[in-house]
């Protein structure tokens, strides 16, 4: 069902993007934006796990120097049915991890210097299994497809408002013209950006209990996520510094914090929904 439900939005979205290359170049647009679309997907599949990584700076951690946590990676990819992934760490103090790489063979989870500070080993545990559940349910992929177009809708909207504004042939389009370029030019990136939320909060609940179904302790999950967005209200400012937007929905929780108007267009759902979940599934197993 989440398979279905994504595959529809992320054709929703490149509709979009297509809607809006349609507007600013007609046909000949609608193509343009087509190739454009299909080169920015083959940039974001081959080389987006590189380039999150190196904007944290993380490296790769050797077996010698972490044991106990590639044992643990290993253990879990092996729940999971998957090779075990590369491990790395970013050298910064925000408690966080995240998962890329574009397939479970080409796999990376990333822990951060903050989290194996805070969080025992039985939570970390529960923290890793939430990431290869994304890994196994290859939504590192998508959420980095979902974010090149949501990119360049945004891009191409911006193109058509200004390009009506200051080029436009004014007995073509008129006020009407300017207007419809003026909607298109707000309308269009909330378009993109409500879509690749969806994306990502029904992807967030799947790997959570994924994630749990993995470690076979719903409860772990929970307690670290308890732990994680104590963390993100408390390191608020922190993380202004240290965290990259772009690669914020990445994270296992959202360390950006806001307004109201921000959590409501969070990519992440509520944790205390998520933690919510978990406890409704430990219940059923019996571990509550």
């Amino acid at each position: 069902m989440h398979t279905i439900k994504t595959v529809l939005l992320l054709g929703v979205l490149t509709g979009l993007f297509l809607v809006v290359g349609k507007i600013l170049g007609g046909q000949t647009g609608m193509v343009i934006a087509f190739i454009f679309a299909m080169a920015m997907n083959f940039f974001a599949y081959w080389f987006s796990d590189k380039l999150a990584l190196k904007m944290y700076g993380a490296r790769e951690i050797s077996y010698e120097e972490a044991p106990w946590l590639h044992d643990m990676v290993a253990e879990l990819a092996r729940n999971a049915g998957i090779p075990k992934p590369k491990v790395y760490l970013a050298p910064i103090d925000i408690p966080n991890a995240f998962a890329t790489g574009r397939d479970p063979k080409h796999a990376v989870v990333a822990v951060t210097s903050g989290i194996l500070n805070i969080l025992s080993p039985e939570e970390l545990r529960g923290v890793l299994a939430h990431e290869i559940a994304h890994i196994k349910n290859r939504d590192i992929l998508i959420s980095s497809i979902a974010a090149t177009i949501g990119g360049a809708v945004s891009m191409l909207a911006e193109m058509a408002f200004w390009s009506n504004l200051f080029g436009g042939d004014e007995e073509d389009n008129g006020i009407g013209g300017l207007i419809g370029s003026l909607l298109l030019f707000i309308l269009a990136p909330i378009s993109a950006m409500l879509i690749q939320m969806a994306i990502s909060r029904s992807r967030e609940y799947a790997a959570d209990a994924t994630g749990a179904e993995i470690c076979r302790c719903p409860l772990s999950l929970a307690k670290a996520l308890e732990k994680l967005e104590m963390a993100a209200q408390q390191l608020a400012p922190v993380a202004q510094r240290e965290v990259n937007p772009g690669t914020a929905h990445m994270m296992i929780v959202n360390p950006l914090r806001g307004s109201a108007i921000a959590a409501l267009f969070s990519t992440h759902p509520p944790t205390e929904e998520r933690i919510r979940r978990l406890y409704e599934m430990a219940r059923k197993m019996g571990q509550v």
